[in-house]
């Protein structure tokens, strides 16, 4: 789960690399919260995705399935 103080820190780090640069310590902080974020957006987007109910003409619903290749 991705707090409001981790979305604050990658701002900061962000501006700080922009402005002065990261050292290494600070560089796998931002790598790391950056996953977590990243996990956590993609977990909103399936749960949004799975959710997701189709209602035919007919009357029928169905839930979205995976495309398949």
């Amino acid at each position: 789960m991705i707090t409001e103080e981790d979305i604050k820190r990658i701002n900061a780090l962000y501006h700080k690399s922009q402005a002065e640069g990261l050292s290494d310590a600070e560089k796998e902080e931002q790598a790391a919260l950056r996953k977590a974020y990243i996990e956590a957006m993609r977990g909103n987007l399936r749960a949004n995705l799975d959710s997701i109910v189709v209602q035919r003409p007919d009357g029928t619903r169905e839930k979205l399935q995976k495309k398949s290749k």
